[in-house]
């Protein structure tokens, strides 16, 4: 699955007074059906996508469907395959920000709604990115709420997490053949000297924090303990391993160059560049939770030279074929974004209005040299692939042939293995 996405972020700043909405600044609010024609201009069938989150859920039980459904509606009629990405970094102002516990019933009863709305999606990512949503909004202090404490970290984590295993719940039982594909960060903190030892290795360890929980895998003691101590009760650890979910989902993760960390004596921590690489973090992360996988987001500036990024990409494509080799079930790869994006220079927190040039297209809707290299990549390897290996295919339904008699049967025969898998709860 050759994919792009197309950057929702809407993220708060300034103590929640501003609202920084990607898909504005970078203009897709005009120019959606050209960037559309830009998708099916580089050959991809996979695009990830989704309804500004702030200006369609508008209470409880209160939609505003307009633009989803002139989008979708066209991506439809393109047969451009969607993984909606419902949640970006941010909340809509009614719910405030991710301390409030009852956002994950909201976007419980929103995920519902779309799902029900648009019944012919089959991929979802609800909460993209959870472990980044929750560090960069109540640990670093930068986003939303902008917590700085432990406290305030884990009650962002778990309203987080909570809310997409809920819209993953829901969702099931509407379309019980949906595949959810998770865009988590892959992350890896790397001690700087011995006595930086001991907070790498709560990091490395805290760095699972949100995948566990999702499926359901018991965290390891020390963090069980870092949970307890800061406002996880036991009932609420519970909720998590007791869900079924894991079989119905793809492991995204994503990797970029700011992913390895340095680890200082005192637990600071700055961007280390690749070190391990992909290929390496991907394999601890497979080895943890055994589900196929999907490179779901990487980029880099185009640079100086005009081919930093093009360098990139091949070698994030060499590094998939690597950990692919290597017997990592691997479905799919993502140059992200399609357009160039604003201000992610300084992680959203400052609104300079400065361009980043990391997309396959200027903001221009211009393809750059990336994009090129992408678009050959893609056509030199999307037949080649399946013949390697027929297990390595995912059940997908195309929106074409949504409703048709093999659709049915595949919905029917997933709605039955469901109500199994209840029935073992």
């Amino acid at each position: 699955m050759f994919a792009t996405g197309i950057e929702n972020s809407i993220p708060r700043i300034k103590n929640g007074s501003v609202r920084v909405d990607q898909m504005e600044a970078c203009g897709h609010y005009k120019h959606w059906r050209t960037d559309f024609d830009c998708v099916e201009e580089m050959g991809i069938r996979f695009l990830r996508y989704g309804p500004p989150l702030h200006t369609t859920l508008l209470g409880p039980g209160r939609y505003d469907w307009s633009f989803a459904d002139e989008t979708f509606g066209e991506l439809r009629r393109r047969r451009i395959i969607p993984i909606v990405d419902l949640c970006h970094f941010g909340v809509p102002d009614w719910i405030g920000d991710f301390q409030n516990p009852d956002f994950a019933i909201h976007f419980e009863a929103y995920a519902e709604a779309f799902a029900r709305r648009f019944p012919w999606i089959q991929f979802y990512t609800p909460v993209n990115e959870m472990f980044i949503c929750a560090t960069f909004s109540a640990r670093y202090g930068w986003w939303n709420e902008q917590g700085t404490t432990d406290f305030t970290f884990v009650t962002a984590l778990k309203n987080i997490v909570k809310a997409n295993v809920l819209a993953m719940e829901a969702i099931l039982a509407v379309r019980p053949d949906v595949i959810f594909i998770q865009s988590e960060s892959s992350e890896y903190f790397h001690a700087e000297n011995p006595a930086a030892i001991k907070p790498a290795e709560q990091m490395n360890c805290q760095r699972f924090l949100t995948l566990d929980l999702n499926y359901g895998h018991r965290v390891d003691s020390g963090v069980y303990e870092f949970l307890m101590d800061n406002g996880m009760t036991r009932e609420e650890y519970h909720f998590f391993l007791g869900r079924r979910l894991r079989q119905h989902c793809i492991l995204g993760n994503d990797y970029y160059w700011t992913n390895e960390h340095r680890v200082r004596a005192d637990g600071s921590t700055s961007a280390s560049g690749e070190i391990f690489g992909y290929s390496e973090i991907t394999r601890q992360y497979y080895n943890r939770y055994r589900l196929p996988v999907m490179h779901t987001e990487t980029n880099i500036s185009e640079g100086p030279n005009g081919d930093e990024a093009v360098n990139w990409l091949w070698k994030e494509w060499a590094n998939v074929l690597r950990v692919r080799n290597d017997g990592v079930p691997t479905v799919g790869f993502t140059w992200y974004s399609l357009t160039d994006q604003i201000d992610w220079d300084t992680a959203l927190r400052e609104q300079n209005g400065r361009v980043n040039p990391l997309g396959l297209y200027d903001l221009d809707r211009n393809i750059r040299a990336v994009g090129r290299s992408y678009k050959q990549l893609i056509k030199d390897w999307a037949e080649v692939l399946p013949t390697q290996s027929v297990c390595l295919s995912v059940p997908i339904v195309p929106p074409e042939e949504f409703g048709d008699d093999h659709s049915i049967a595949q919905q029917r025969e997933a709605a039955q293995q469901r109500r199994e898998e209840l029935r073992i709860v």
